[in-house]
């Protein structure tokens, strides 16, 4: 009996020793499965994903920011107004610049010309650059022949200012005004001898590098544009007949009502006939392009009188070397602005007739700018009727020195 006491204490010190042994081996294998876990098992990385790097993050910040509508800036409609005004302005001033670059382009051409033909430059071309680039409101060339002194000469008396009253008017009103005329098929002759003689007691003249001729008209009114506005740097270039009667106040103040337009071309439009028979006035030679017979013209201003802005003078005097000449220069002129992005301004103040017609309307208050006979395409028998014409149709005298353009 004793013997089995003994043997069962020795299995129970057995069987605790054996607890207590795997106890601490299970202890030690968590230890080391964790040791294991932390040296052995890495976090797996994403891929196709990069982490933006520091200049990124501020480009996704400023995008956020863009996008929040929060911070979007508001202005008020003055603010934007203003912008709109500033934006205008500065298209204005480039307008300016092209216009200026343009002339001076022109300006350059016409004495590469004269150097390459071997005709001598015009004085005009060679004017201070001060001269040059003066604004003026218009400048009115008079077509005029050598055979017309007496015309010229009715004008001076009537409508024109004479000395230093029409120095007064490009200074003061920025109007210029001069009898266009070029040169006799004899250069030097007694006709050009004439002129110059004219031209040193009045001082009104524009020379033109042209050979004057009845049929040469319409090359007379590109060289005339081209000169002109090579000369001076005004907001209308004016043609007018020195057989029609001239209200320059009214004219003026005309005018300045389209300073605003870019190209505008002002007249009593007409489309008349096309004349395809020989020996009859107007004869148009070239009648096979306005279609069959008895078609008309495309509307154009009439030849007594009409304006042209800056621009359309610009353009004249750029391309005149390509501009087609018909038999008729206020068809001629017409036709250059054909497909050109131009305004046509029907102005029948331009066209009034003679006594009593010009008359009646200045009593009435609606004093016209121009007046002559459609009969005569000009004021009948004007060397002898124009003051007349001008007492009775004629605006104050002090209109053209109170009027504000």
């Amino acid at each position: 009996m004793a013997w089995k006491n003994r043997g069962g204490s020795e299995l129970n010190s057995r069987n605790l020793v054996s607890r207590k042994l795997t106890f601490i081996l299970c202890i030690c294998c968590f230890f080391a499965g964790v040791l294991f876990t932390d040296r052995m098992w890495t976090e797996p990385e994403a891929t196709g994903i990069s982490k933006p790097t520091g200049i990124e993050a501020e480009r996704l910040k400023l995008l956020a920011d863009g996008c929040d509508t929060s911070k979007n800036v508001r202005r008020d409609s003055k603010d934007v107004m203003g912008e709109v005004s500033k934006t205008r302005d500065v298209i204005q001033t480039l307008d300016k610049t092209i216009s200026n670059l343009e002339m001076e382009l022109a300006a350059a051409r016409a004495m590469q010309d004269s150097i390459v033909s071997g005709t001598p430059i015009s004085d005009y071309l060679r004017l201070p650059e001060p001269v040059k680039k003066r604004k003026y409101l218009m400048v009115i060339g008079i077509n005029t022949a050598f055979s017309s002194r007496r015309r010229r000469d009715s004008v001076r008396a009537t409508w024109m200012p004479q000395g230093d009253k029409l120095k007064k008017l490009e200074e003061e009103k920025g109007i210029v005004m001069r009898f266009v005329i070029g040169h006799s098929a004899t250069s030097g002759g007694i006709l050009d001898r004439a002129i110059e003689a004219e031209e040193k007691k009045h001082g009104d003249f524009l020379r033109l590098e042209h050979i004057e001729g009845y049929l040469e008209l319409s090359a007379k009114t590109k060289t005339y544009f081209t000169t002109a506005v090579a000369l001076w740097d005004a907001d209308f270039y004016v043609k007018v007949d020195d057989d029609v009667h001239v209200n320059i106040g009214t004219l003026g103040a005309t005018l300045s009502r389209y300073q605003s337009k870019p190209r505008v071309y002002v007249g009593c439009m007409k489309s008349g006939p096309v004349l395809a028979h020989k020996g009859v006035r107007y004869h148009e030679p070239e009648h096979w392009k306005f279609g069959e017979e008895g078609n008309k013209y495309f509307r154009h201003a009439t030849g007594q009188l009409y304006a042209i802005s800056k621009d359309l003078a610009t353009y004249i005097s750029i391309n005149q070397h390509v501009l087609h000449k018909y038999a008729n220069e206020d068809v001629s002129l017409g036709s250059w602005f054909i497909g050109l992005d131009v305004e046509h301004i029907d102005d029948r103040r331009l066209c009034c007739g003679t006594p009593p017609d010009c008359e009646w309307k200045a009593q009435a208050g609606n004093i016209c700018v121009a007046s002559f006979d459609w009969s005569c395409s000009g004021i009948c028998r004007s060397a002898d009727r124009m003051k007349e014409v001008h007492k009775r149709c004629g605006e104050d005298k002090t209109a053209v020195w109170n009027a504000s353009f």
